[in-house]
């Protein structure tokens, strides 16, 4: 204890040390004066996998892949790529396009070295890399958003050409972090399955140490081929736990945590400490609620329609206190073809009216109301806003026999089409068909094989979907004309509702302001780089 640390600050920097060193923190002095080490706390029980191209990785482990690896583009830091020229070259040197956008050409940089002594980055580790998400036995997330790719071929050893099957000016969204990282190809064949907790990048990080009770310690790669790291050690920890991961934040065991979005978290943080800095991208997450069409009685129109008009977005976006915005179609709003509830034509507007709502249940032949049994996960951003919705559906008799579990099985039981109503949380770049591509296209169907996509709706299986205006969309090389046809693809997905957008969720940590993050964050992922982040 310090001079002028109160009694309540030494209890509650003593609870957080216990609480803490169950889920593997180090001391609180130890971390607290080591300048060399900045500590993030996430949301997520233990590391699941360090390879990008493995599903159900959790946030603490999208952290960690963010910082070990690099693609050959991206977009500048606290930014998202809006057009083609937003990419700047990272292990390419310089890349250009055909008029057409079909075919794209880098140039990799010479000298780029792997983690560890596993050699330079050439031509070879590209077409390894894209060879295994283009391969159709092998199993990795988002797939299918690089079903746009014919071939990709290697003219010399630092020269990479990807040709496309249709024209994509915004082809460098889809290969940029975290999507289209490289891997060594010597290290992924040399290492086999214990690649999963041994990677193997080019990021401004390499792996220092991986355990369920000490989470993920990087330390700075000394031969990155871009600037040197502001500080030497990214520690990622794995704390679950709401309140250990609020008190190890609260006492400085943590210089930063992943926020709760929940009600009234941010005021809760203020409160205890008004210096507490907030990090938010916008738009940050995106929450939608897939309608199994497969499931009775989603399969019948009018209670689809009933659960439209009995969720009220704009309640659910109060409760969150600035940080939230209600959806009207699935395109985040301030995204390129995303519908506004005034441009609509009445009958897709659905505004709240739980009245309306329950009469479509009676007249789908629920005159008592009906139960429908799913789950979701124990997260505090899903728990939070599938409670809500489960209290406004039983206005409209719809009742909700909902669970709530683990958060990495209830991703692992959605792969395998195993929910009748699917909470999901994401977060996508402002590429017009994005949303589309990657939930409500037939080619992104769930299976209960598990090897499928994350259309937990079965939308253009089960019933006819938006198949034919996203292929259009995706050939299209007017973007105003792409745009129109996605707004097009909104208004009959608002006429068919298999999935449904609630709000938009920025995404948040709460840092300690010794912690200067280098740059203005502004937009992006819900994750982002802390390679220039130093305690000041």
């Amino acid at each position: 204890m310090t001079m002028g640390t109160s009694r309540r600050e030494f209890l509650l920097m003593s609870s957080a040390a216990g609480l803490a060193a169950s889920f593997g923190l180090a001391p609180y002095k130890v971390l607290a004066q080591d300048s060399g080490r900045i500590v993030l706390a996430t949301a997520a029980r233990a590391p699941v996998t360090l390879d990008p191209y493995r599903s159900a990785s959790t946030t603490g482990d999208t952290w960690a892949i963010y910082h070990l690896y690099s693609s050959l583009v991206g977009p500048a830091d606290g930014a998202f790529g809006l057009t083609p020229d937003d990419f700047l070259p990272l292990l390419a040197e310089s890349y250009d396009t055909s008029a057409d956008a079909m075919t794209w050409t880098y140039r990799l940089r010479h000298g780029v070295q792997f983690h560890k002594g596993y050699g330079e980055l050439t031509a070879e580790d590209v077409l390894f890399t894209f060879g295994r998400i283009l391969d159709p036995e092998i199993i990795v997330p988002d797939k299918v958003l690089f079903a746009v790719i014919d071939s990709v071929e290697a003219p010399d050893p630092y020269t990479v050409v990807f040709t496309l099957k249709q024209p994509d000016p915004l082809f460098n969204a889809i290969i940029s972090k975290t999507t289209g990282v490289i891997l060594s190809r010597k290290a992924y064949e040399e290492k086999g399955e214990a690649y999963n907790f041994d990677p193997i990048g080019t990021g401004p990080y390499q792996l220092e140490s991986v355990s369920d009770t000490d989470g993920v310690v990087l330390v700075a790669n000394p031969d990155y081929f871009g600037e040197k790291p502001a500080t030497e050690r990214l520690h990622i920890t794995y704390v679950a736990d709401t309140t250990a991961r609020t008190l190890a934040f609260a006492s400085g065991q943590v210089d930063m945590m992943e926020g709760v979005r929940a009600p009234g978290w941010v005021d809760t943080m203020l409160q205890r400490d008004p210096n507490t800095v907030f990090d938010t991208t916008e738009p940050g997450a995106s929450v939608f609620l897939f309608l199994n069409l497969t499931r009775k009685p989603l399969d019948d129109l009018r209670i689809r329609q009933a659960f439209r008009y009995a969720i009220n977005n704009e309640q659910i976006a109060a409760a969150y206190q600035g940080i939230a915005t209600p959806m009207v179609g699935i395109t985040a709003p301030p995204f390129p073809g995303a519908v506004h509830r005034e441009t609509l034509p009445e009958e897709l507007r659905y505004d709240y009216d739980p009245e309306r709502a329950r009469a479509l249940v009676a007249e789908a032949g629920f005159p008592d109301g009906v139960t429908i049994p799913c789950y979701t996960s124990q997260r505090e951003d899903y728990a939070a806003i599938m409670l809500m919705i489960q209290e406004q559906l039983r206005a409209a008799n719809i009742h909700l026999d909902l669970s709530i579990i683990d958060h990495s099985t209830m991703h692992a039981q959605n792969a395998q089409d195993m929910n009748a109503l699917t909470l999901y949380i994401t977060s996508l770049p402002p590429v017009p068909t994005r949303a589309f591509v990657s939930h409500l296209v037939s080619a992104s169907d769930v299976k209960p094989t598990g090897d499928g996509g994350v259309n937990y709706a079965h939308y253009g299986v089960a019933i006819p979907g938006v198949d034919d205006l996203i292929d259009k969309a995706m050939v299209e090389a007017n973007f105003e004309t792409q745009v129109a046809l996605v707004e097009e693809a909104e208004r009959r997905v608002l006429t068919d509702l298999p999935m449904l957008g609630i709000v938009t969720l920025s995404a948040i940590l709460a840092r300690n302001p010794r912690v200067d993050l280098g740059y203005d964050l502004h937009s992006g992922y819900a994750y982002w780089s802390l390679a220039k982040a130093r305690r000041v």
